[in-house]
């Protein structure tokens, strides 16, 4: 398998930023790391290997970027909204720093010729992005996520935090442009039922409920009361996704 490491300094974040790339060829794949993590942990956690038959075949090319939530979300030592504008430039660092390096990396056709996913947080951060950014991907799979900040952040709000919290925003979302590029794009939320997951599938759910309320056709996907919040479930989860949606 290709393994490529890739190292840049972001003039948005003000510091380096690192990611990994696996295999030759195929549909881009960009993978947002779970709470706290980094590039490097959807390898470490055998996610590379599980998708070894999809990256081996040239169907995907994956690339795990490296998060910032120790700067933003899960810091407590700053004021929420100073932890939103962090997560302000991360997003924008991603957008317009990380995608165009996949773009051009994938000789990419389509703009949106993209795939985001992500397992906890990660899910979080690959569906609010896709969410914020529609015309970045046409597809997001969305692993045993919560949608909301009120883990990190409690009741604080405001219009940053907002703008990054899609059960919030997406309720008065009446953007034409937005909401037709998420009826053209295929959206995958699932999430287990056992041990860990109780927030994860409300919030799954309240988010499905609001996109069927937009019109916005989704694949929710609840598994069984034996499959538990943790790595070994999603690397069973992502290539069935991707072997169902034919990638």
């Amino acid at each position: 398998m290709q393994v490529e490491y890739h190292k840049y300094h972001s003039p948005r974040l003000h510091q380096g930023f690192e990611l990994k790339v696996y295999g030759h060829d195929g549909r881009p794949v960009v993978v947002f790391p779970s709470q706290d993590g980094r590039f490097f942990d959807f390898e470490s956690w055998g996610m590379i290997e599980a998708l070894s038959r999809h990256i081996g075949a040239g169907a995907i090319k994956v690339f795990a970027i490296d998060g910032r939530d120790w700067e933003s979300w899960t810091d407590k030592h700053k004021h929420p909204h100073d932890r939103a504008k962090r997560a302000d430039e991360y997003d924008a660092a991603i957008l317009h720093e990380a995608i165009p390096f996949v773009r051009q990396h994938s000789r990419m056709r389509h703009p949106r010729d993209m795939i985001f996913t992500g397992c906890s947080m990660g899910a979080f951060h690959a569906m609010n992005f896709f969410l914020r950014h529609p015309g970045t991907a046409d597809t997001v799979i969305a692993l045993s996520g919560v949608y909301q900040l009120r883990t990190h952040l409690g009741d604080y709000m405001d219009d940053r935090v907002y703008f990054h919290s899609p059960l919030n925003y997406l309720a008065s979302l009446s953007d034409h442009h937005l909401l037709e590029l998420y009826r053209q794009s295929r959206i995958v939320l699932c999430c287990g039922q056992g041990r860990w997951e109780e927030e994860c599938l409300d919030d799954t759910r309240r988010l499905s409920a609001l996109l069927a309320a937009k019109g916005v056709n989704h694949w929710l996907d609840e598994w069984g009361n034996d499959v538990d919040h943790d790595w070994p479930w999603w690397r069973k989860h992502l290539p069935y996704f991707l072997d169902k949606l034919g990638v």
